[in-house]
């Protein structure tokens, strides 16, 4: 009876159990078919986020063209003018002066640095009306590619033209490459290479002086690039050269375009001493002020041409003036002050004797002698001054001068005491001056 039992037991076992599985597996199917959501910290926080379906908004309604709102206008008061007419008042334009008809003309030649000294030099010369400055420039230009452009050839048919009174000349800075001579091609700044550029130069130098135009020449500046400024600088060195053999004006600009230590600068002063930008970026151009500061190392040169260097002495300007007026007495011009020659510091005359020292003879000594000579080779001390702190005589007595004061070893002074040994015994002899009622314990060595 029992074994019916146990097998009835474990089939009701067995049905709960397969039962139990049914409903399990369809929950855990469902699970792992749901999406897992990872969660942060604020979800932790404030809960899951819920997931919303939101409609689509709606289509933008066709709105009106917005209608411009004109400004208020503003009536400027007559008593207080804008800020922009107080700027403006501030920094006047530079006035417009009108050239004379009879102006003479500067001719500026050469590359595009000369380009830009041509700009200075207009700005320079705005106020004046009888200095026109003319730009005949080409940017790439030379001395080195003659084929590119020749100014050997092209400069007299210019001078011609223009009959200008002064030339100003900045060339060199495309002329960094091979040169083309007699021989062959000669490379940048070999002995054969500043032959034939020496030669080039002299060629427009003796054009200028045919056609008896006054020829300034310009050097080229400092460049961004060492290298260049180098091969600059032995260029210029050519130029400098030839216009001393030409007795030509060569006007040196290097040191206002680098530093102290010689280096390439793009910031420095300009005419005015403020600092400027002077060079562009590319280390290379001139801005309007480096422009400006190019025309002022020409300007000078430039005006002592025009207004001419020679000047009249003073006896020329009296017979023009007799041609004109006749014979009239005229006050003698003063003669000029002849100056002494410088006397030496070893001239004998100049303390009166004829020899150098005395030529060595002995002068007397002096029968006063100082208390310094007495302390010094005799060891005599002067006597302290009545009623100073190291005057130990007794009883005290009225003040003296120095003078009359006399010394410790002189004449009136009371003899030392001297012990048995016969020695000197100096505090004995202070002691004898201390009188009755004072005691001193003198203790010996």
């Amino acid at each position: 009876m029992q074994k019916p039992l146990r097998s009835i037991a474990g089939l009701l076992l067995l049905a709960a159990v397969s039962s139990a599985l049914l409903m399990v597996m369809p929950v855990s199917s469902l699970s792992a078919q749901e999406r897992y959501e990872r969660r942060s910290v604020i979800d932790l926080i404030f809960g899951p986020r819920r997931s919303q379906e939101f409609p689509p908004p709606p289509p933008p309604r066709a709105q009106p063209a917005p209608q411009q709102q004109q400004p208020a206008r503003r009536r400027a008061s007559p008593q207080a003018p804008s800020g922009g007419q107080a700027r403006q008042a501030a920094t006047p334009a530079a006035p417009i002066v009108e050239k004379a008809e009879d102006a003479r003309t500067v001719l500026v030649i050469g590359d595009f640095m000369a380009s830009g000294l041509a700009e200075g030099l207009q700005e320079a010369f705005a106020t004046s009306a009888n200095v026109v400055v003319v730009s005949n420039t080409n940017g790439s230009s030379g001395l080195v590619r003659d084929d590119f452009y020749s100014w050997p050839a092209n400069l007299p048919t210019i001078l011609e033209d223009t009959e200008p009174a002064a030339l100003v000349v900045m060339l060199g800075s495309n002329d960094r490459q091979q040169l083309r001579t007699a021989n062959g091609a000669a490379d940048l700044l070999t002995d054969a290479w500043k032959r034939e550029y020496a030669a080039r130069v002299d060629a427009l130098a003796a054009i200028a002086e045919t056609a008896e135009v006054p020829l300034i020449w310009v050097g080229a500046p400092a460049f961004q690039s060492p290298r260049m400024s180098a091969d600059i600088l032995a260029i210029n060195q050519i130029y400098r050269d030839q216009m001393e053999a030409a007795e030509a004006d060569f006007v040196d600009i290097w040191d206002g375009f680098v530093d102290e230590g010689g280096a390439f600068i793009t910031t420095g002063s300009d005419i005015q001493g403020q600092q400027v930008r002077l060079r562009g970026s590319d280390g290379i151009n001139m801005t309007a002020a480096g422009k400006r500061k190019l025309a002022f190392y020409a300007e000078r040169p430039l005006r002592r041409l025009l207004e001419g260097t020679v000047s009249a002495t003073v006896e020329d300007i009296i017979r023009a003036d007799d041609a004109l007026i006749g014979e009239v007495e005229r006050p003698r011009i003063p003669e000029l002050v002849t100056r002494t020659a410088p006397i030496s510091i070893t001239d004998p005359a100049l303390d009166g004797a004829t020899t150098l020292l005395g030529n060595g003879e002995t002068y007397a000594e002096p029968e006063l002698r100082s208390p310094r000579d007495r302390l010094v080779e005799e060891g005599l001390a002067a006597a302290p001054p009545a009623g100073r702190a190291d005057d130990f005589r007794w009883p005290r007595r009225a003040a003296t001068t120095p003078s009359a004061t006399p010394s410790v070893r002189g004449a009136d002074a009371r003899p030392t005491p001297v012990d048995a040994a016969g020695r000197s015994d100096e505090r004995a002899a202070a002691a004898s001056d201390i009188g009755p009622g004072r005691s001193e314990t003198i203790t010996a060595n």
